[in-house]
């Protein structure tokens, strides 16, 4: 899928363009194994957060504030892997 492709389908409103090239994309060409990678990032990112623990939450509100929507998404997909890795399930052979 072509970056053309993607800004198409922005433009189009087609949110399942969308989503089907990042399954593909985190399940390295494997939509079903892509959609498992996000699910294991989501439950890692929940699990040390239920014994609900002290949190520096004004560092995240004012980094959301602060900082603009590209450096936040790179933060976003920085995260995803991170908790991914975290989950020691890591199928990816690279790095972001």
């Amino acid at each position: 899928m072509s970056l053309t492709y993607l800004k198409e389908a922005v433009e189009a409103g087609d949110t399942e363009k969308l989503i089907r090239y990042v399954r593909l994309h985190f399940g390295d060409g494997n939509e079903e194994a892509g959609r498992k990678e996000i699910d294991k990032a989501w439950v890692e990112a929940l699990k040390p957060l239920l014994d609900v623990p002290p949190t520096d939450r004004a560092f995240v509100l004012k980094t959301l504030e602060e900082r603009d929507v590209a450096t936040l998404a790179h933060l976003y997909f920085h995260l995803h892997f991170y908790f991914v890795k975290r989950s020691g399930e890591w199928i990816h052979d690279g790095e972001l």
